[in-house]
């Protein structure tokens, strides 16, 4: 199994998204947000493969992997590195992802 060591952008996605689902809702919607995504992030921990590398080809950048949170509009964005998994941010649907991680990515 590899550990997923999400990046600090990636970690501050979890909390505002998260806060955002309790103004949105509440407390409750809030924290099944929360255990939904760490959920999923345990899942691509187990099989780091099964993330989708198609936004990852459309964008031209190798190896970046997607992989949806059960029940919200949002996806993990990780990369496989020899004994973790990069996570480099978590995104809603409605979000310009392709954009967002171009510029962000390509920086680096």
């Amino acid at each position: 199994m590899k550990r997923a060591k999400p990046r600090p952008l990636a970690e501050q996605d979890l909390v505002e998204t998260a806060q955002y689902y309790v103004q949105a809702g509440d407390r409750a919607l809030g924290a099944r947000f929360f255990d939904a995504a760490l959920d999923a992030l345990e899942a691509i921990q187990r099989m780091p493969a099964m993330g989708s590398p198609r936004l990852g080809r459309l964008c031209d950048i190798p190896r970046l992997r997607a992989w949806r949170v059960t029940g919200f509009p949002v996806q993990w964005f990780y990369f496989e590195a020899g004994d973790h998994l990069d996570v480099v941010r978590l995104l809603g649907e409605r979000q310009d992802t392709a954009a967002i991680l171009r510029g962000e990515l390509n920086e680096q």
